[in-house]
């Protein structure tokens, strides 16, 4: 089921995608681009750059970010945001299909931001703009078999149990990479999608 042609069923025959709304001043919209990378599928991440009064500074995300009035669509948003931040031109790429709109857990309440799915071939070069620190490629089976599951604290370098105060859980990715909030729940969604046993915790 983690193979990219399985991907390629479930999300074709997801009826939930997100939708355009033009009553929404804040809307948003990211990419999450697989691969086939050796025997596994793998998802793309950002981490992105450290900077004050950035309540999203140096956090693990999704490329992507705010629609701006020339961008056509939330899916043209995350394409153009994608080739600005990591220079990875996905605007030919495969779109397998959108994810729940997911809204962040405090900072602008009022934003709902759209996963769009794409497949891309190969290992392409890519380009951080100064927005972004680093970019990784994660395969999904320890993910989704919740091998690198993790509880930490900000700022995320070191674990933490389960229930400890001021703890969030999330996927370790590689070393000082911690998927947590919006991204975490996106990839959970991305699962439940592709995976009907799936549980989220």
């Amino acid at each position: 089921m983690l193979d990219l042609p399985s991907i390629r069923r479930r999300l074709a025959a997801n009826e939930s995608s997100p939708a355009d709304d033009p009553a929404r001043t804040r809307q948003a919209a990211v990419a999450v681009v697989l691969r086939q990378g050796g025997d596994a599928t793998e998802m793309l991440f950002i981490k992105r750059a450290e900077k004050a009064g950035d309540p999203w500074s140096g956090h693990m995300a999704f490329p992507g970010g705010h629609r701006e009035p020339a961008d056509a669509s939330l899916q043209a948003a995350a394409v153009r945001e994608t080739a600005e931040e990591i220079g990875l031109d996905i605007s030919s790429a495969p779109l397998l299909g959108g994810l729940p709109q997911q809204r962040p857990m405090s900072v602008r309440s009022t934003m709902l931001v759209a996963p769009f799915v794409f497949e891309i071939d190969g290992e392409p070069t890519l380009t951080l703009n100064h927005e972004v620190a680093a970019a990784v490629w994660a395969p999904l089976g320890p993910m989704h078999r919740r091998e690198n599951h993790a509880w930490a604290r900000p700022p995320f370098d070191v674990d933490a149990a389960n229930g400890d105060a001021g703890a969030f859980d999330g996927y370790r990715v590689s070393p000082g990479c911690f998927v947590w909030g919006m991204t975490y729940r996106m990839v959970q969604t991305f699962f439940e999608t592709i995976d009907p046993d799936f549980q989220a915790v």
